[in-house]
């Protein structure tokens, strides 16, 4: 009987060949048209708000209103063609956020069924020689029990075994 079985799904090759070809077709589309930014970049140009968002689009009916305004510094093709990639890329972004996020969060309860399984079996065998092992931690942090697990598995080890690793 399985343990806590949160969730069961599975993809033909069909869909999975679908799934492939569209993000490369999405990535061909954007190559040569969107960045990656390193850490550093990130925190140099930062993030417009949703206040600032506010700022820009009313300088931007500003300038339209009064381009006699408009400082020699701003050039207004470059702000307007900035200004409306921006707005085309926004709902294609936040689409595929949500996506991302559905995908991860499913990832997680796959993740979760797999390692509880794990547990439960490993609960049932021996370990080479017949020597059996610890029993592994069942709730929390998974990184944080993975590393109690080993160091516990190592320690029972040599003291059944007599065996320095």
């Amino acid at each position: 009987m399985a343990l806590d079985n949160l969730i069961s799904i599975s993809f033909t090759e069909a869909e999975l060949e679908q799934i492939n070809q569209n993000i490369a077709q999405i990535k061909q589309v954007l190559e040569g048209k969107v960045v990656n930014l390193t850490p550093e970049e990130c925190q140099q140009y930062g993030s417009v708000a949703d206040r600032n968002k506010i700022l820009v689009n009313k300088c931007k009916d500003y300038m339209e209103q009064a381009p006699e305004t408009l400082p020699g510094t701003v050039e207004k093709t470059e702000f307007d063609a900035d200004y409306v990639a921006r707005k085309q890329l926004e709902s294609p972004f936040h689409e595929l956020n949500r996506i991302a996020e559905k995908l991860n969060d499913t990832k997680i309860l796959l993740d979760h069924d797999n390692f509880h399984n794990a547990i439960a079996y490993r609960g049932k065998t021996t370990r080479p020689g017949n020597v059996p092992g610890p029993p592994m931690p069942r709730r929390g942090n998974v990184k944080g029990h993975l590393l109690e697990f080993l160091t516990r598995n190592i320690e029972y080890r040599k003291q059944k075994t007599n065996i320095n690793y």
